[in-house]
């Protein structure tokens, strides 16, 4: 489970139970009292329920009972429902005791506000995870793995992981054979239960570097040392999650056991963030998308006609980029090129001011003179905060590439869409236009990622807002 997944979960469960401890107890409470006057003491009472959310808190997140949520089935589900609130209950009145508040809980409240607690929360929780199974079954937000096995294993595994995945947040997007007869092989992928499945190769990492997925799962014991150890490192340095079917002494202590699906591993990750951190950018990313939603519509009274008026083109460009670990989406912006732009790219490379995939040139013919006047002032990349709120992109990421870039990348490269791409990044504050090696580019972003907070991303957003109203860094 990623980090996003995770946080779905794990928030989204918390926040329901907290609904469900809330609509309980007023239940539990009017069918009590209804309209008579013999509460005792109405603050006391509803202080109480605020002890009981605390304790469900504080169970959710440091105990994490949780954890197996998807693949717990009905009964397992009801059991552990049951255990949560027998002891939030007593814990919580234990609480309530000792600060003396409880001669004023009426029995009766109590005792429906228990059953009832037990009974909603068992029924929310299973229909909730009937909505991640089916989120998780999509895949936009599952996370795609690839599998690493040798040839007379391959259609066991793929079978034995499809039938445990049903309940997991994992999607199979392909697999190649490991077996060492079969390394220079380049034969066209035949098709194992759904799953493409390619020939093994040398420089197997180098031939996935354009393949959309998030984690790899190797299970080839009788493969040589020698072989799985550029392959753990290429993935590494790609910015994926590894998993190794079997302990490899070699690679030190680096690796944490742990489980995927059955299967016990070893796992070599990749970027690995507090999924509350996580969380909390998210939910940033999502409000700072509102807002500048709101502004993008106040804009485009103004931009749109003076964008059309000039060539009587499309307001708005659309463009296949490459995302976190090389998903595809359509980046938006408002138009500054003419629309010839694409066709003309090839005859102005030769004017390329930057060294490797980008392309840089400071008088470029193909934008237009309104576009100049909102590149100038980043008012082109407002449209971006719809891609922010759907989730392709974050307020602060690094660059995503365009597919031809893309197709050009190696392992280290690659590394750099690790991480969900960005409206702005450590590269566009550091004065982008004065930067002319696309190495210098990767070097900055990875910086960004090694060293990620979410202290990193305010500062970011910060100097944007400086970088923006000085004009500074756009061309």
């Amino acid at each position: 489970m990623n980090q996003k997944q995770k946080g779905i979960q794990t928030y989204g469960l918390w926040l329901l139970d907290i609904a469900c401890i809330c609509l309980t107890y007023q239940i539990a409470t009017w069918v009590r009292f209804s309209n008579r006057n013999d509460w005792g003491s109405k603050y006391l009472h509803y202080a109480t329920l605020v002890i009981f959310i605390l304790i469900s808190t504080l169970y959710s997140f440091f105990r994490d009972w949780n954890e197996n949520y998807t693949q717990r089935g009905y009964r397992k589900e009801f059991l552990a429902v049951a255990k949560y609130i027998v002891i939030m209950f007593v814990t919580s009145l234990t609480i309530a005791f000792f600060l003396q508040w409880s001669y004023i809980l009426s029995r009766r409240v109590i005792i429906d506000f228990a059953w009832m607690s037990v009974l909603l929360t068992y029924i929310v929780h299973v229909l909730y995870k009937k909505f991640l199974l089916r989120l998780y079954n999509n895949g936009t937000y599952a996370s795609q793995v690839v599998i690493i096995a040798e040839k007379n294993q391959m259609r066991d595994i793929i079978q034995k992981l499809q039938n445990q995945m049903w309940s997991m947040d994992y999607n199979i997007v392909g697999a190649a054979y490991a077996d060492v007869k079969a390394i220079d092989s380049n034969a066209e992928p035949e098709m194992i239960c759904g799953v493409p499945v390619f020939a093994g190769y040398k420089n197997l990492t180098e031939k996935m570097v354009t393949l959309s997925f998030d984690e790899v799962f190797i299970c080839a014991p009788d493969l040589p040392r020698d072989y799985i150890k550029p392959m753990v490192e290429g993935f590494k340095e790609m910015g994926v999650s590894t998993h190794y079917s079997l302990d490899i002494p070699e690679f030190g202590g680096s690796g944490n056991t742990g489980k995927f699906c059955n299967y016990n591993v070893i796992t070599y990750s990749g970027p690995d963030y507090s999924y509350k951190k996580m969380f909390v950018k998210r939910a940033i990313d999502i409000l700072g998308a509102l807002v500048g939603l709101i502004l993008t519509v106040i804009i485009t009274v103004f931009v749109a006609p003076a964008i059309w008026l000039e060539d009587h083109g499309p307001v708005f460009f659309s463009q296949v980029r490459i995302g976190k670990n090389g998903r595809r989406f359509k980046i938006y912006k408002f138009r500054s090129m003419y629309m010839d732009a694409e066709e003309r790219l090839k005859d102005l490379q030769v004017n390329n001011e930057m060294k490797g995939l980008m392309f840089k040139m400071e008088n470029d013919p193909r934008v237009t003179k309104v576009g100049k006047f909102i590149r100038k002032t980043s008012l082109d990349e407002f449209p971006q905060f719809w891609n922010i709120l759907k989730g392709d992109m974050s307020l602060v990421g690094t660059r995503p590439p365009t597919e031809k870039e893309f197709e050009q990348y190696n392992e280290y490269y690659r590394r750099r869409i690790s991480m969900t791409p960005g409206l702005t990044g450590m590269w566009q504050v550091s004065g982008r236009s004065d930067i002319d090696d696309f190495d210098e580019v990767v070097k900055l972003d990875l910086e960004a990622i090694d060293n990620w907070s979410l202290a990193l991303d305010f500062k970011i957003l910060l100097m944007t807002v400086v970088a923006v109203f000085a004009s500074k860094g756009a061309k």
